[in-house]
């Protein structure tokens, strides 16, 4: 379980953002390909001038040096000097990075968060190995195989480590249940666990579907297509898809989807570069949504893949682009594996839009400092309040295939309706007490204690959703917690400002972990400018 801290996004403790850094736009690089790249070893060649450097400096230099940390600094340092998306990673961090794509990883089954100091199950996955087991919700695992892992402040990637291990490898764990004295111990066999890239899944209203991707992964069709159909059983019309936040994933996913949406033979994406040809993907007329109304949902932090199922569907005048200029990146990464299991993702090609354009955004090459200050740039110039001050190069203008509606290249996607960032709606206060870990802790402590009556109260989120209120204690006990760390409202008025995001923050929180992720977003769209908006023009239509 992971932490998202910035209200100004989603305000889930799911961490959209470590898998924002994590996905990349990808194409597979063949291994034979390799071996096709042509290697000068001559004894002016580049390649040999860096060879005798390295040997130079393990052989010769006055201290010890580590050649493994040598060549990885090397590396990083050519990577340092091409655009901002060319980089090295370890093998530990390959793995990393790779899980939220692949669909899956080895380990016990659970979605668990740590509240003071100790390991909270907040639901076993379902059919799951611990719940096949009886692990319940609200469990707290003190000990794996014999170590304590409460109370002893131990890292949460150390815990997770004990807790994963290859496929039908069996772990022991030590539980502490409410109601039941002692420690109770549930032998439990390591299996594969989904990992879903597809966030929430509901009808948002009558004959109106709703999807949130929140990366392009591995199983993210599949998904999408069981979320879809689960959608047209209950009556979908017409779809919105929201790809807020979501960093993008893998390229085939995201043709997949647009597919979806498109008669046949129309251009989606093409990929160009120095020594890569185009490569034109397009529509294959099987898709199974090119009648309803799509209204797809962005902000500054949707990239990548995601802007390739928005431009694709801007382009080819299927649907409604609504909320913010997207982050603007248009480079495709190779990844080329190494003997040790690190990788270089070494941009190959810019892709492009169906109507050409290329919406990378503009950078120095070398300069990535700047690069990630993109965000605070473009509220600074205001350009994430005002559309007015979103400027384009006339030079990239193009135009869209059916109606002939002038787009832009040369910095992200431009929305067709246009919504402000409301810098407003969290206060300072609040980002500080998410920021902190207050929040979600409190919801934690809250749910923990009140789960019982809470699903004897509301058997179905319909009537939590309806009738659930935030108790005025939870309330004041963030507030309380927060004195203790340092973090107080600057005034009476901005803590009554603060409590009506807080409330709904909450209330979120508590549903997520009463039901599931679909109810979580249910609770938190009522408070999403870009999803209302989204409304607002499902109603006019």
């Amino acid at each position: 379980m992971k932490h998202n801290t910035h209200p100004m996004k989603t305000l889930t403790d799911i961490s959209h953002m470590g898998r924002w850094l994590a996905s990349c736009l990808v194409l597979l690089l063949p291994l034979a390909a390799c071996a096709q790249m042509s290697i000068d070893f001559s004894p002016k060649s580049p390649l040999r001038k860096l060879q005798i450097a390295e040997m130079a400096v393990t052989n010769l230099y006055v201290d010890t040096v580590n050649e493994q940390t040598l060549v990885e600094d090397a590396i990083r340092g050519m990577l340092e000097k091409l655009d901002p998306h060319s980089s090295y990673s370890t093998p530990e961090e390959v793995k990393a990075m790779n899980e939220p794509l692949q669909g899956s990883f080895d380990g016990i089954g659970v979605q668990f968060n740590m509240v003071d100091d100790t390991l909270l199950v907040i639901q076993p996955i379902t059919g799951g190995p611990s719940e096949k087991v009886g692990i319940m919700a609200g469990d707290r695992i003190v000990l794996v195989n014999d170590t304590a892992i409460a109370g002893v402040k131990m890292k949460k990637e150390d815990i997770m480590k004990r807790l994963r291990g290859p496929r039908g490898t069996v772990v022991r764990l030590g539980i502490v249940r409410q109601g039941i004295s002692g420690v109770l111990t549930f032998k439990v066999k390591r299996d594969k666990i989904p990992v879903k890239s597809i966030d929430a899944v509901y009808m948002i209203r009558p004959g109106v579907g709703y999807i949130r991707i929140g990366n392009f992964g591995a199983t993210t069709y599949s998904e999408f297509m069981d979320g879809m159909e689960r959608l047209k059983e209950q009556g979908m019309t017409d779809l919105v898809l929201d790809l807020q936040d979501n960093g993008g994933g893998y390229l085939q996913a995201s043709v997949d989807i647009a597919n979806e949406f498109l008669p046949h033979n129309e251009l989606i994406v093409y990929t160009e570069g120095r020594s890569v040809h185009r490569m034109e993907y397009k529509s294959r007329g099987n898709g199974r949504f090119t009648q309803g109304k799509v209204y797809v949902l962005v902000n500054e932090f949707t990239a990548s893949a995601a802007e390739i199922v928005s431009g694709a569907i801007q382009d080819n005048d299927r649907g409604t682009i609504i909320g913010r200029r997207t982050f603007g990146k248009g480079l495709v990464q190779r990844p080329i594996e190494l003997p040790d299991g690190s990788m270089i993702r070494l941009t190959i090609a810019h892709y492009y839009t169906p109507s050409g354009r290329c919406i990378q955004k503009p950078y120095k090459k070398g300069d990535r400092e700047d690069y990630a200050k993109d965000f605070d740039n473009r509220l600074k110039h205001g350009e994430l309040t005002h559309a007015d001050s979103i400027h384009f190069n006339d030079s990239l203008k193009c135009y869209t295939l059916k109606l002939h509606r002038p787009v832009y290249g040369g910095g992200g996607i431009m929305p067709d309706v246009f919504v402000p960032l409301d810098t407003l709606q969290y206060t300072k206060l609040h980002r500080q007490l998410v920021a902190k870990g207050i929040v979600i802790n409190a919801s934690l402590r809250y749910i923990d204690s009140h789960r019982r009556k809470l699903l004897k109260t509301y058997p179905a989120f319909a009537a939590y959703d309806e009738q659930f209120e935030v108790p005025d204690e939870v309330m004041q006990n963030i507030l309380k917690e927060g004195e203790k760390q340092g973090v107080k409202p600057a005034d009476d008025d901005e803590w009554q400002r603060t409590l009506p995001s807080l409330r709904l923050q909450v209330k979120a929180l508590v549903a997520r972990d009463l039901f599931d992720m679909d109810a979580y977003f249910q609770v938190i769209n009522q408070n999403s400018d870009i999803v209302n908006k989204a409304l607002e023009c499902i109603d006019r239509r």
